[in-house]
């Protein structure tokens, strides 16, 4: 134990071992940013307007801190009420503060501290106070105040000799009132009621969205909790509105989820999970009936020795540190700048079908816009093997084959209508699985685009995109498909189709999907409505020193155990989404991000798939390997051309990858009006000079345009928490810049 002279009044005892807790920790409070009028120090006054919040209050990362809920402003006013069975002997203050702290006790002021520490310490009362503390409830309010760096304020009233173990704070999630047109619509029973698997349908199917009960527990408990704590909207995650829970997942904790459903035939039985975030383990009916690890992409599980006729229950435990080398994107466990709220348990469709012995597991699709080919290779499961193709343009058949599971079938369309932003023009596939006496065991609908993507070098000898042999400016949104209900999880998918619609008709013939993986769903309303996606892998992980295009790059060092299960969920996007024709371009890292074996990394995705281009890493450190040099410059666009001297960028195409990012703070829209809202370059004084910054941004890419650059990507298509920077709110309610003046600005991209 140690003494530490504070200055104001107090004297704190540094106690190194608390004891075990010897009284109620009140870890509820109310809170409020703005300042109180009115004698906000005493028990009559009305604080029902404050919001509630779990202490302690501040920044993750500041020492010593046990943050419940995220405070960022420069002051904050706290009260609460705690709870006294008999009057404590020697009354004292449990406080940690970053910075000034005034703290006040039944309506009288016992304590000022100055400066900041960085772990608790016992602050006896003096003996004029002791008198304060009586039988029964008692008032603490608190006011602090924050300069600079880290921030944090915790106070507890304790006996001085029996200083209480605190325990871990159930950290709130931040709740804005923000929610979207589709999202105000959403009940327990429309949730997210679309067929998710739009290459693979088949007309049988369950969906198994809607309410489920929910428990956490400590993440070493191993058998479903007997007790279950409410119930949350399936498939929106723990944290989100939409769920109806809004808690913040610790990675010391699992988050368990139970429904029951109903089989009518003892089939094999699939149920499938679009995505959970992060690791989960599955129980049917009492039995472990399999698990995943990753948080991005779909998996199947064949419970068919575990399914019963009638009613069956399922289980499913879900852990998510968030941190380390788990990849996650833009979630963070301290939301900040251009972090955002965490992502935990089920957040994409959960479903059942039930098939025969035989089924089609997978289908592959490729084609070739200059034949007119549509090449199919089916993946099976059981004895059958035949495979009866046909290709419908409507209702007319153009073209049919027979072919053997796991071998590609061609089929060539004669005078093929070929994809593209200008017609995205799609063929229905109809596909029978026949056994051996050519009985049909299964059948599937799917679709083709017929297209192929390619590069070319224009007369002046720069690299430019195509698609169909024909030269294209790729002009996009950095698009990161956050939402303020459902945080990754889009509110419905006609919000979805609303986004990609505004995003054609503003201009844009290409969306660079920013470090998530969208509802499958998504890639087909942007195949069918005719927009080139960019896709990137999500990152994580440890990033290297970002050199930008610099020569001389180096990776960051990654365990192979980690760089394994990168490369397991790369694979899995890839296998997810190849077929999809919207899909031009892989972009494995962003920026410097988890940026590691890059060349490695690189020369497996083109490998992998040859019928796509490579930006390798988008802004990040070059390498050179797959197609594409990227530059990200704010908040103008620009392209470093004099570093490639000596050769270094011959026979890749020039892009800048991000740029613009003004913001515009729309009233009314703002995720949190409280924090520091921001856009690169600061804010604009009007609408009128954001609008102009945007023009500006347009001309100057479009001048990059004439000495070799081949595509951009503005910054961003909505904001998104803290970040303004959209062309939309967060909320979809306000559209900064119309569709049809941006689509005007951006004409002359697609000039000669």
């Amino acid at each position: 134990m140690c003494l530490q002279k504070g200055r104001g009044i107090g004297l704190a005892l540094c106690v190194a071992l608390p004891v075990a807790l010897s009284a109620q920790i009140v870890d509820q409070w109310r809170y409020t940013l703005e300042a109180p009028q009115g004698p906000w120090q005493t028990a009559a006054y009305d604080d029902a307007s404050w919001k509630k919040g779990n202490g302690g209050f501040g920044t993750v990362g500041t020492p010593g801190a046990r943050v419940g809920t995220v405070w960022r402003t420069k002051t904050i006013w706290l009260r609460k009420r705690v709870p006294l069975a008999a009057a404590l002997k020697k009354p004292a203050l449990l406080v940690h503060h970053d910075e000034d702290a005034e703290i006040y006790l039944n309506g009288q002021r016992v304590m000022a501290l100055t400066g900041y520490r960085t772990d608790y310490g016992v602050f006896p009362l003096a003996d004029e106070h002791r008198a304060l503390v009586k039988q029964g409830e008692n008032l603490l309010a608190v006011f602090c105040k924050q300069e600079v760096g880290g921030q944090f304020i915790d106070v507890h009233l304790i006996e001085a000799d029996q200083v209480p173990v605190l325990p871990t704070p159930e950290r709130e999630v931040f709740r804005s009132d923000l929610i979207t047109p589709w999202g105000e619509k959403v009940t327990d029973q429309n949730a997210w009621q679309s067929y998710p698997r739009p290459q693979l349908q088949r007309k049988q199917w369950q969906n198994l969205n809607g309410l489920w009960e929910y428990a956490i527990t400590p993440v070493a408990q191993r058998e479903p909790p007997k007790q279950w704590q409410g119930r949350i909207r399936v498939p929106f995650c723990l944290e989100s509105k939409l769920g109806g829970v809004q808690k913040a997942l610790r990675k010391d904790q699992a988050l368990w989820y139970r429904r029951t459903f109903t089989v009518a035939a003892a089939e094999r039985t699939l149920l499938n999970f679009e995505a959970v975030d992060y690791r989960c383990q599955v129980m049917v009916n009492g039995k472990q009936a399999g698990g995943h690890r990753g948080g991005n992409t779909p998996f199947t599980l064949d419970i068919t020795d575990r399914v019963r006729v009638g009613e069956n229950e399922v289980v499913v435990r879900v852990e998510d540190e968030q941190e380390g080398f788990q990849l996650r994107g833009k979630q963070t466990l301290d939301p900040r700048g251009i972090w955002y709220t965490q992502v935990s348990g089920i957040w994409q469709t959960v479903w059942l079908e039930q098939v025969g012995a035989s089924y089609i597991r997978n289908l592959l699709i490729r084609t070739d816009a200059a034949t007119g080919a549509i090449k199919i290779t089916a993946a099976v499961e059981g004895g059958a093997q035949a495979l009866a193709v046909r290709v419908k343009d409507g209702d007319r058949q153009v073209a049919n084959s027979v072919g053997r599971a796991g071998q590609e079938v061609l089929l060539t369309v004669a005078n093929a209508k070929l994809w593209s932003p200008r017609s995205p023009h799609l063929y229905a596939l109809e596909l029978d699985l026949l056994d051996d006496g050519g009985r049909v065991v299964d059948s599937v609908a799917s679709y083709a685009g017929i297209r192929t993507v390619g590069k070319a070098k224009d007369a002046q000898g720069h690299l430019r995109f195509t698609l169909n042999g024909e030269t294209l400016f790729h002009w996009g949104p950095l698009d990161q498909g956050w939402w303020p209900d459902g945080l990754l999880t889009p509110p419905s998918e006609e919000a979805m189709v609303f986004e990609i619609d505004w995003l054609k008709r503003a201009g844009f013939n290409m969306i660079r999907k920013h470090i998530k993986v969208e509802p499958r769903l998504y890639y087909y309303h942007c195949d069918r409505l005719g927009i080139m996606v960019w896709q990137d892998h999500v990152s994580g992980g440890k990033g290297a020193k970002w050199t930008f295009l610099k020569p001389d790059p180096v990776d960051a060092e990654w365990p192979d155990e980690h760089h394994v299960q990168f490369m397991l969920e790369l694979a899995r996007m890839i296998n997810t989404l190849e077929s999809h024709p919207s899909i031009v371009c892989w972009v494995p890292f962003n920026e410097a991000w988890g940026q590691h074996r890059t060349l490695e990394v690189g020369k497996w995705v083109v490998q992998r798939d040859p019928t796509r281009l490579v930006n390798i890493a988008s802004g990040g450190n070059f390498w050179p390997v797959g197609d594409v040099v990227d530059a990200h410059r704010y908040p103008h666009p620009g392209f470093p051309f004099d570093q490639g001297q000596g050769g270094r960028f011959d026979g890749f195409i020039k892009v800048v990858g991000e740029f613009g990012g003004h913001g515009y703070p729309v009233k009314g829209h703002l995720w949190d009006a409280d924090r520091d809202n921001w856009g690169y370059g600061g804010l604009p004084k009007s609408e009128e000079e954001y609008k102009e910054r945007v023009a500006t941004s347009i001309r100057m890419l479009n001048e990059l345009r004439t000495q070799g650059i081949a595509g951009g990507v503005y910054t961003q298509t909505t904001d998104v928490e803290g970040e303004i920077n959209g062309l939309i709110t967060y909320d979809r309610k306000k559209i900064k810049i119309p569709a049809e003046q941006l689509a005007e600005l951006t004409r002359v991209l697609f000039g000669k």
